[in-house]
């Protein structure tokens, strides 16, 4: 579910996905996704709203990607010859 947070860093309200809830000593916090930014911040419950419905219909700027079919490697540089190979 969509929901609207404040966050302090960038001190506006934006879309975002609550992904886990933890409890402190004196209020909860939340660990929330930002759809917008693609960032994951912890808010605490007092700074979530519930999204109206044009607000949820925007359309997202963020995406989460994954790489299709890539696979790691590893640069191997020899300082001494001066020369570098994959």
């Amino acid at each position: 579910q969509v929901c609207v947070v404040f966050s302090e860093e960038l001190k506006c309200w934006c879309r975002a996905v609550i992904k886990s809830v933890m409890y402190c000593t004196d209020h909860y916090r939340m660990e929330c996704f930002l759809v917008d930014y693609a960032k994951y911040i912890f808010v605490k419950s007092k700074d979530v709203r519930v999204a109206l419905e044009p607000f949820i219909q925007l359309p997202y700027r963020a995406k989460k990607c994954r790489l299709y079919r890539t696979r790691p490697v590893t640069l191997r540089i020899d300082l001494c010859e001066e020369t570098a190979k994959i």
